[in-house]
């Protein structure tokens, strides 16, 4: 059974070593606590004009021509029950704001779920700042998550701790609570595109944004490549077969749909 066929997404399943046990992360012991407080009123850490420019930019080129985003690129290993996804995919939209979207997307329609259900896929129920030293904060975050199997159906409610670096545009999460799941945990980063450094460029690649600012005199458009690597593995018995195959094809469907629903809402913000 393969629930996830027809995104796009290419599985490659071999043999994957475990991830080590990572170590225990850390915060500086002077980052302020911020306890249960809600998040929604955060400092941003971009430049606002900048994101203004861009936007601007955007829904200008997409009236000339549509950008294209490809599905997203999904690699599945697995190891004694342990599943790593690793998925690589592209948004047309700046590297700020979509890493916005992935850390604090506030808007439940993104995630509305266009099937006959007519129902969110993912909620975010709450996201409160647990510790925050400048552009690192950790994070508390619930949401429940929607499922379909057969005719039956439901909501499995997750919690998460996220580190978030709003800096180099990088978030590292762990299952707190989830059903089924023994390990529930990942990362990602956002890195820019400098897509229009061909034309306006020339010959001259540009290494850094400052760079392409120049060469392009502040023209160019920053798209966003998004790099996930994402472990799970359910607790027994469900770890074992027909259940494991269950919950693996729901998890890897459900996480490619969530992405696929943030790459259309890049396309609505350029329209």
């Amino acid at each position: 059974m393969r629930v996830f066929s027809g995104f796009g997404g290419w599985i490659n399943q071999n043999i994957q070593e475990p991830p080590k046990a990572e170590s225990k992360r850390s915060v500086d012991v002077n980052t302020n606590s911020v306890s249960e407080k809600d998040s929604n009123n955060q400092k941003l850490h971009y430049d606002k004009e900048e994101m203004k420019n861009q936007t601007q930019l955007w829904i200008d080129a997409e009236k000339k021509q549509p950008w294209y985003d490809a599905p997203p690129k999904v690699k599945v290993k697995t190891k004694k029950g342990l599943c790593h996804m690793h998925i690589e995919l592209t948004l047309g939209w700046y590297p700020d704001g979509v890493f916005e979207l992935f850390t604090n997307p506030n808007d439940g329609p993104l995630f509305f779920d266009m099937n006959k259900h007519g129902r969110q896929l993912l909620e975010y129920k709450s996201r409160k700042v647990l510790k925050k030293d400048g552009p690192r904060q950790i994070v508390k975050v619930e949401q429940p998550v929607a499922w379909d199997f057969l005719w039956w159906s439901g909501a499995i409610p997750i919690e998460l701790i996220v580190e978030e670096n709003q800096t180099d545009l990088t978030a590292k999460y762990k299952k707190e609570k989830m059903m089924f799941m023994k390990v529930f945990e990942g990362s990602y980063k956002v890195e820019p595109l400098y897509v229009d450094s061909v034309r306006l460029c020339k010959h001259n690649e540009p290494k850094s944004l400052q760079e392409y600012k120049i060469c392009s005199g502040g023209q160019g458009r920053i798209a966003s490549k998004v790099t996930m690597d994402q472990y799970f593995q359910p607790y027994p018995p469900f770890n074992l077969p027909p259940f494991s195959w269950f919950i693996r094809d729901i998890t890897i469907w459900t996480t490619i749909t969530l992405l696929k629903m943030l790459q259309h809402a890049s396309v609505v913000f350029r329209e």
